[in-house]
């Protein structure tokens, strides 16, 4: 009966070490997955604050831009209406003569 209990003890025993061996590679394996999803975790983040100084950049770039057009505009503005006054003004003096 002491044989049997030491036999049977002897397996649990061997069976608690796979146990163990096979949670260790678990964890080794599981240690591994962390640290590439943290590394990919940083590399994200880094991109995302270089995506959001970029889209300041473009953002102030298009401020810039179509400040620049609305003064172009109002330049243009302005000078179609000195040409309409030129050109009414010639009419005037070529219809005077």
């Amino acid at each position: 009966d002491a044989n049997r209990q030491i036999s049977e003890y002897k397996f649990k025993l061997s069976k608690a070490e796979q146990d163990i061996t096979t949670l260790e590679q678990n964890i080794g394996r599981l240690e591994g997955q962390l640290a590439r999803y943290k590394n990919a975790a940083e590399n994200a983040e880094k991109v995302e604050d270089e995506l959001k100084a970029e889209k300041r950049k473009l953002q102030r770039e298009l401020r810039t831009a179509l400040d620049k057009i609305e003064e172009m505009e109002m330049t243009n503005s302005h000078l179609m209406k000195r040409l309409e006054k030129m050109k009414a003004n010639r009419t005037a003096l070529l219809s005077q003569q």
